[in-house]
């Protein structure tokens, strides 16, 4: 069974744009994303997903540079997007990732691959977030099987959902069986993805503190619960909702 992870990355994002190649510890941010994603054993491919405007061909050209596999598709479709490049890889599981979380930890990614496919036919999407958000944000990961998107890609009309790829699927309990894991500590509160200059510092704190993307979420909250003031920096941020 092929198990893929496409990572949705674009440079035209509305609060901090070109955020995805911004600088970390020495590396663009879409490769710390890459390299942790990749780090999981669960993982068959990693594939990059942006978008086909001539704005992201710094992207498609990062991937040629780093031989990533890159597809290109609809900007604003993102369930689009996912689906064809799935199509196009032949993958039967797909996991979401996206590009603004450089913190994404390969042992999340795996125990949630690890029990979707322990507990297939049973079920047809898994997430980390859901009935409850115990993970900092940022380490959001989705298990859908290939079949469960192509429903949401043929039924959903709704633009918005569309461009969040998975609402649908989420909204639709009686269309799909949905399974969701807890962290054993509650982090909810904690801020770890990117969407603005002040999460951006925040993550550089992170990576110049450790000046390697090796490090696992526990060392990060150990980092932090030794320097709590750093959670300020970002704590005031609101996440956009669907």
């Amino acid at each position: 069974m092929k198990v893929s992870a496409i990572i949705q990355a674009r440079l035209g994002s509305t609060r901090l744009p070109g955020k995805v190649l911004s600088d970390l510890a020495g590396e663009p941010m879409l490769a710390r994303v890459v390299r942790r994603t990749a780090r999981a054993v669960s993982i068959s491919e990693v594939i990059v997903a942006t978008t086909s405007e001539k704005a992201d061909e710094n992207i498609v050209r990062l991937c040629a540079e780093r031989n990533w596999s890159c597809f290109r598709g609809d900007e604003k479709d993102v369930l689009d997007r996912y689906y064809r490049a799935a199509v196009e890889s032949l993958s039967d599981v797909v996991v979401r990732i996206t590009s603004d979380c450089p913190l994404i930890d390969p042992s999340v990614i795996d125990v949630l691959v690890t029990k979707f496919l322990d507990l297939q036919p049973d079920i047809d999407y898994a997430c980390n977030f859901l009935p409850k958000r115990t993970f900092p944000r940022g380490l959001e990961v989705e298990v859908m099987r290939f079949d469960a998107l192509k429903k949401a890609w043929r039924e959903d009309q709704n633009p918005v959902w569309r461009e969040h790829v998975t609402p649908y699927i989420q909204r639709n309990v009686d269309k799909f069986r949905i399974f969701g894991i807890q962290n054993a500590t509650d982090y909810s509160h904690m801020r770890w993805t990117v969407d603005t200059k002040e999460d951006l510092l925040f993550v550089r704190c992170i990576y110049d503190h450790f000046g390697h993307d090796y490090f696992s979420q526990n060392d990060v909250i150990e980092f932090l619960e030794s320097r709590p003031e750093l959670m300020d920096i970002n704590r005031h941020i609101k996440q956009k909702t669907v």
